[in-house]
């Protein structure tokens, strides 16, 4: 399990364990927070596609699907 800090995500890089459609390498682009300031998603762009897709940040603390850096 990866060990993360929500608020400090942002442009953090990351790898698919498993990579689909070409796209291997991802970024954090955007933060989305509560009214607490809390953060509850993310947007993930793939570096090669600029594909976005926005999930929930804790998607990213398993390790089986993805790898903190670009590998």
């Amino acid at each position: 399990m990866n060990r993360l800090n929500p608020s400090k995500l942002l442009l953090s890089k990351w790898t698919a364990a498993q990579p689909q459609h070409c796209e291997k390498h991802f970024l954090v682009t955007e933060l989305f927070r509560d009214e607490e300031g809390t953060v509850l998603e993310i947007e993930l762009q793939a570096v090669l596609t600029k594909r976005s897709e926005r999930m929930e940040w804790r998607v990213l603390k398993n390790a089986e699907q993805w790898i903190l850096g670009w590998k």
